[in-house]
């Protein structure tokens, strides 16, 4: 049976190419067959890195069965995955964030989680010697994900061994690293072809603080302008997403790139609170800029007081 390699609904680029990297070393050095899958149509930036090292867009699945062997990457959030996942033979997960509890497997499984940026990064050193095997598009979705999570280093939650390994990914690949972050951050800004709702769900997880239900969205981009245009309406379309995901608020941060920040927007007096008592902010108006804050898992998630 060929094992299901997949990570987290609104896949991004860590999500998306740790599943093609740890299918490849299932079925060429492990071998054993598995193919990468998705849980959605992949990010902007993804999709150019899928298109960049010649990869073919994994298939889009929103369902698990009892029969399928699966291996989690880049998330242990059953929120963030299909509905029936303690229904599948859950194998191996890999994955850098916190630990969230709730999924249930049949028999004892293989589990990896490391307090390092990426996803990408464990499973070299998962590999061992065997990562003198990988490919040049196996290496260059590799280097991709690190530049993804650490922003080019930029995010907190970047380590030495993620700066270490992308610098020698990069000699290796004969790439400039500071010119391909620029392509690879072009290629997220672009919003365009999105809804707001689109938007809004495009890299976001649901988090819960005393009861409430937050929806915690994150735009990392390197033309903030674009998306700040659009605040009036993406606020408005808070309320239809609220209601169609059962969560009580939106929380929209957009992370500016390269001037290291994050603006949330303040629709309402419970928004207001939120930056008030998590992040120290005094906020005027209906948006608060928040100086340094890049990373959701290390400094918005943990902070998050109502």
């Amino acid at each position: 049976m060929t094992i299901k390699v997949f990570g987290h609904k609104s896949p991004d680029t860590d999500s998306t190419g740790s599943a093609l990297i740890w299918a490849w070393y299932l079925s060429e050095i492990a071998g054993t067959p598995a193919e990468a899958k998705l849980l959605g149509t992949p990010n902007t930036e993804a999709a150019f890195v899928v298109g960049k090292w010649g990869f073919e867009t994994p298939e889009i699945i929103s369902e698990v069965s009892a029969g399928d062997d699966v291996v989690i990457v880049d998330t242990n959030n059953p929120a963030e995955l299909p509905a029936a996942i303690n229904e599948a033979n859950v194998i191996q997960i890999i994955d850098h964030h916190k630990l969230t509890g709730g999924l249930e497997t049949k028999s004892p499984i293989d589990i990896t989680i490391k307090p390092l940026a990426c996803t990408a990064t464990i499973m070299h050193q998962l590999m061992g010697e065997d990562a003198a095997k990988m490919p040049d598009n196996i290496k260059g979705a590799m280097l991709s994900c690190i530049l993804s999570d650490t922003l080019e280093f930029r995010s907190p939650t970047t380590t030495p061994v993620d700066r270490a390994l992308a610098e020698a990914l990069a000699g290796e690949l004969n790439l400039d690293l500071g010119a391909y972050a620029a392509e690879m951050f072009e290629a997220k800004s672009d919003i365009s072809a999105f809804s707001d709702a689109e938007l809004i769900r495009m890299d976001s997880k649901e988090y819960a603080v005393d009861g409430i239900k937050f929806r915690v969205s994150v735009l990392e981009t390197t033309a903030p302008k674009l998306v700040l245009d659009r605040k009036a309406s993406l606020m408005e379309s808070f309320k239809a997403v609220e209601a169609e995901d059962g969560v009580d608020q939106v929380l929209l941060f957009v992370v500016d790139i390269l001037n290291e920040e994050a603006t949330l927007f303040v629709p309402n007096d419970l928004v207001k609170g939120v930056a008030e008592k998590s992040f120290g902010a005094t906020v005027e108006g209906d948006q608060v800029v928040l100086p340094g804050v890049m990373s959701r898992k290390k400094q918005i998630i943990p902070s998050l007081k109502v």
